[in-house]
């Protein structure tokens, strides 16, 4: 009997929150990790999506954060909550909030040799918002445990310590730029 009445509570009150889920809406509709909400004005930009991973680099280092991910594509998927309104998301395969950071940014530029605007690539744009939001990166553990949910807290937070507007890219002459005198 004791049986019965047990299997029959763990129909009637729901399960608890799985790791490889978060909660939508009202009524706790589920959603993938990997989907990342999306404010409706970002989803027809063509911006760069950098994704930063912070506390996986071990031993002395100077970097907390490393680009995890750069690139223009996306996927972005569209669910509705209960009141029908559409909720927009990003997926990312993935993508843990434990140790990444998601940003967007526009095309940047850089001056080159013959004073000519040259586009950054995806990799350089990464690096450039590493290095922006380096001091905001919350000091823990890579590791947890089993049985630990997903962190409230984002693992980049602050703001951006670089002015955009007024910062200098100034990439090292390669083997190329150099002159050859006689």
């Amino acid at each position: 009997m004791a049986r019965l009445c047990r299997q029959k509570l763990l129909y009637i009150f729901p399960p608890p929150r799985s790791e490889g889920m978060r909660t939508m809406g009202l009524f706790r509709r589920k959603v993938p990790i990997h989907y990342i909400p999306v404010h409706p004005d970002n989803i027809a930009k063509k911006d760069w999506i950098i994704l930063l991973e912070a506390g996986t680099i071990v031993g002395p280092s100077a970097e907390k954060l490393r680009v995890a991910l750069a690139t223009k594509e996306k996927k972005i998927v569209r669910k509705y909550n209960i009141f029908l309104k559409p909720e927009h998301f990003l997926v990312l395969e993935g993508y843990d909030p434990r140790i990444h950071a998601l940003y967007y940014c526009p095309q940047l530029y850089k001056y080159d040799g013959d004073r000519a605007l040259v586009p950054l690539e995806g990799e350089e744009i990464g690096k450039l918002v590493a290095q922006a939001v380096q001091n905001g990166v919350v000091e823990k553990q890579p590791w947890y445990t089993p049985s630990e949910m997903l962190p409230r807290a984002p693992i980049v937070t602050g703001n951006m310590d670089i002015d955009f507007d007024r910062m200098v890219v100034d990439a090292s002459p390669g083997p190329a730029q150099t002159s050859h005198g006689s």
